[in-house]
């Protein structure tokens, strides 16, 4: 698809002002932190006259995203290149501490979010903000165009009692949200009242995929590959919360969906009936290399969304887990704690945002009718999430 116009990040316009001359700046970052030319923000920030890289922070999946698997932390280290503190804020810690903020006059947060509640990058940068109001330290937001839209808002809200590092406030699972909008969300409407400035983009809009930005591809994180993978993330992201793998593992994960106890065709016949509008299900059998079902032969399919404008990622997840689960009511089970350092609450509670959907499953009831009940909660939520756009 051709780019309807040019889009220029949020650190395009942040590195070609000077409002950051003479300032000692910590930077949240990783290795997607990139511009259209490929060129990663730290390079950028050291060549500006005056400033100083004082500090680097690294997400889930550490600075340099090197760690496959999730739920795995990551070490605090230093940068060689440029000899700075590189803190780790998915270890011990998962937000900064004053020692970490105690010489920096700015926090700039640089991350490629996915459009998903779920995606623990969002949290980083919520726990940012708390720290940095903590601190008295001022927060820049460099915004970056959402991958999957900023139309589309599917799944259910996040309730009450139900907060994790999977999901700290109530917004619904695919969000419809830049990163830039989320932090002015969080800052204001959830009070976290941070000293925030959230730099936006020119030439984005809301109906743009991120094929539509011009800009490189670079994996958010590593088992996000593609652009595919993050247009049904935020629906397969719930098999997490399953004993059925997600395709982490495998080169396609997210995309293809599967167990050992699970007949590939069958299960395509099931889905194929339902007419799901948008995607095309293809029978497939894949051998993970790690986490569930490792070195073990699954059935399962593989998503292809062929229309993203009627695809409902959210819905289709529902539909496939509930095909799944009927093949062998038995064999499927939900995933138990610990999850996302969660000990208590069932992963698929925490990362659907409501015990409901696994409850429902639990008594057959039609993904369908399922997803119906979501619309009064995205309904309430659409007047508060419009008060936060910066983009048409």
């Amino acid at each position: 698809m051709t780019p309807s116009a040019p889009v220029s990040l949020g650190s395009d316009q942040l590195v070609t002002s000077t409002r950051l001359e003479g300032q000692r700046v910590g930077l949240v970052c990783n290795p997607a932190s990139v511009d259209a030319g490929f060129r990663h923000i730290i390079d950028r920030l050291v060549a500006i006259p005056g400033v100083t890289l004082a500090a680097l922070f690294g997400p889930q999946h550490g600075f340099h995203s090197v760690v496959q698997d999730n739920m795995i932390e990551t070490p605090h280290t230093q940068q060689p290149r440029y000899r700075v503190p590189v803190y780790s804020l998915y270890s011990d810690t998962r937000k900064p501490t004053a020692e970490m903020l105690q010489n920096l006059d700015v926090l700039i947060i640089d991350l490629q979010d996915v459009g998903t509640r779920v995606y623990t990058y969002i949290y980083t940068m919520a726990n940012c903000l708390r720290a940095a109001r903590r601190y008295g330290v001022p927060v820049i937001v460099c915004d970056r165009p959402n991958p999957i839209g900023g139309v589309s808002v599917e799944g259910p809200m996040l309730e009450a009692g139900l907060e994790s590092f999977v999901g700290q406030f109530a917004i619904p699972l695919r969000h419809g949200l830049t990163i830039g909008e989320l932090a002015r969300l969080f800052n204001q409407h959830f009070g976290l009242g941070a000293d925030l400035d959230v730099v936006p983009m020119t030439g984005w809009n809301r109906a743009m995929y991120y094929e539509d930005t011009a800009l490189p591809w670079i994996m958010p994180s590593p088992n996000l590959p593609t652009i595919e993978s993050a247009v049904v993330y935020a629906g397969t992201v719930l098999f997490e919360g399953t004993n059925v793998s997600e395709g982490r593992g495998t080169t396609r994960p997210f995309e293809l969906i599967g167990t050992p106890w699970v007949d590939a065709d069958r299960l395509v016949d099931t889905l194929t009936h339902l007419q799901l509008p948008g995607v095309v299900f293809r029978p497939v059998y894949f051998e993970p290399t790690f986490q569930k079902h490792a070195n073990r032969p699954c059935g399962g399919c593989q998503l292809h969304v062929t229309d993203r404008r009627t695809f409902a990622s959210v819905a289709v997840a529902l539909a496939l887990m509930q095909a799944i689960r009927q093949q062998d009511p038995d064999a499927f089970a939900w995933r138990s704690p610990p999850y996302e350092y969660e000990e208590i609450k069932l992963p698929i509670d925490i990362l659907a945002g409501t015990e409901q959907l696994r409850e429902r499953i639990d008594h057959d009831v039609p993904w369908s009718d399922i997803a119906a009940g979501w619309a009064t909660g995205i309904a309430e939520f659409e007047p508060t999430r419009q008060r936060y756009l910066l983009y048409d």
